[in-house]
């Protein structure tokens, strides 16, 4: 148990955004890359996994002032550094090499990954701002990654509200550290001095505006409704604003933004939405299109 919570087994659903561009091309039940989108999916996971063990390495004295971080194996003692860092080149290597194995473009898009997080790691992650672009760049990164495997187009408005929803999460992430420290006292991340409350309550909630009426545009715009045949794609919208309110109400009432993941994993009414959302668009994409 304590080797999977190392590698963070429990964030590699968050690599599952490769499928988002197949899924919405309508070519997921007869896509012929469903072999190489899943070793990519591999390959994405064992480089994360050894990201967040590097990550956890620079971050070992911070995290033992965090509540619920100081529980991690590197942080805790309960994996010595140097298996951690023999799990970490193991993982590299087996990542990357699947990945030169299936294509170039897509190994260049894992080693800009890579060189994001190291910078990242290495003192990125302590500046203001630039630290969510970096960590919100990683699902832009994972769409683009699974198009190009696919061989299907990135939609603009695919791209932007995957931005916009990572930057969304990101903020409430970054405001749980900020709680954390009015709280305790214990710096955690030393960009989190650069924020405030009103900042990020203010920016979660332009965030929040922009992400559903973004949403809204896209299902009523003529080319969305023409390429799915369907002019109720709207309706989708109740999942999203469902969805986006429930966060709201987690990081603003209950003050458990920590982990957008953990949220994804724990809280029932997100699953809802996003099972209820999902079912949505299969009915349209391909139950509805192969019945017609």
């Amino acid at each position: 148990m304590k080797y999977l919570k190392l590698i963070r087994i429990k964030e590699w659903i968050k690599n599952s955004f490769i499928y988002i561009p197949v899924f919405f091309a309508g070519e997921f039940h007869s896509s012929h890359y469903h072999r190489e989108l899943f070793l990519f999916f591999l390959s994405f996971c064992f480089i994360a996994s050894g990201i967040y063990i590097f990550n956890d390495y620079k971050d070992i004295e911070e995290d033992r002032l965090h509540p619920k971080k100081k529980l991690r194996p590197l942080a805790s003692g309960s994996i010595p550094i140097g298996i951690a860092f023999t799990i970490m080149i193991a993982l590299f290597i087996v990542g990357f090499l699947i990945s030169y194995l299936l294509n170039k473009y897509v190994l260049a898009i894992l080693v800009t990954y890579f060189i994001f997080n190291i910078f990242y790691s290495y003192g990125l992650k302590h500046i203001s701002i630039v630290d969510i672009f970096i960590l919100s760049s990683g699902f832009l990164l994972r769409v683009i990654a699974g198009g190009m495997i696919a061989q299907v187009p990135v939609s603009q408005w695919l791209i932007v509200m995957v931005f916009l929803l990572s930057l969304f999460l990101a903020l409430g992430k970054r405001r749980d550290d900020l709680l954390i420290y009015l709280q305790s006292q214990n710096l955690t991340r030393k960009s989190v001095l650069e924020y405030n409350m009103d900042f990020l309550n203010a920016m979660l909630a332009i965030l929040s505006a922009v992400l559903l009426v973004s949403y809204i545009m896209y299902t009523i715009t003529p080319e969305v409704i023409e390429r799915f045949q369907n002019r109720y794609i709207y309706a989708t919208s109740i999942y999203v604003f469902a969805g986006i309110m429930r966060y709201l109400q987690i990081i603003f009432m209950s003050n458990g933004s920590g982990s957008p993941t953990t949220v994804l994993y724990r809280d029932k009414f997100i699953i809802g939405t996003l099972i209820f959302w999902f079912l949505h668009f299969f009915v349209i994409i391909y139950i509805k299109h192969s019945i017609s």
